[in-house]
């Protein structure tokens, strides 16, 4: 039963976005205008390489604001339903929380958050 709503699912993801494609292609509009390929930001040409090495500090603090988004949209399920679990509830989540404090206090201690 779950092979057939699998296969069902599979192909119908398969058509939709095959059809999806087709009729983009078929009624999109056409410019084969060399200059619409080239780079630019905000209208204004770009000068020199657009391939810039970015800062590793970006990448790391918006993982870090992941970890604790997920955190936030973790934590509101765990509220609404702490009362049904009793002490079991509050030492898990105390356990999650303690997790991420001390992943917080070792960004904090390498340094991730500053900019430098």
């Amino acid at each position: 039963m779950y092979f057939t709503l699998f296969i069902t699912v599979l192909l119908t993801a398969i058509v939709l976005v095959v059809g999806a494609y087709a009729i983009a292609k078929l009624i999109g509009p056409r410019s084969y205008n060399p200059v619409k390929g080239e780079p630019f930001e905000c209208g204004i040409p770009t000068r020199g390489s657009s391939w810039l090495p970015m800062h590793v500090g970006y990448y790391l603090f918006a993982i870090l604001f992941l970890v604790f988004d997920i955190e936030t949209v973790l934590l509101y399920p765990w509220a609404v339903v702490v009362k049904q679990f009793g002490p079991l509830a509050l030492v898990s989540i105390g356990f999650f929380l303690l997790v991420l404090v001390f992943g917080l206090a070792y960004a904090w201690r390498k340094g991730a958050l500053e900019w430098k």
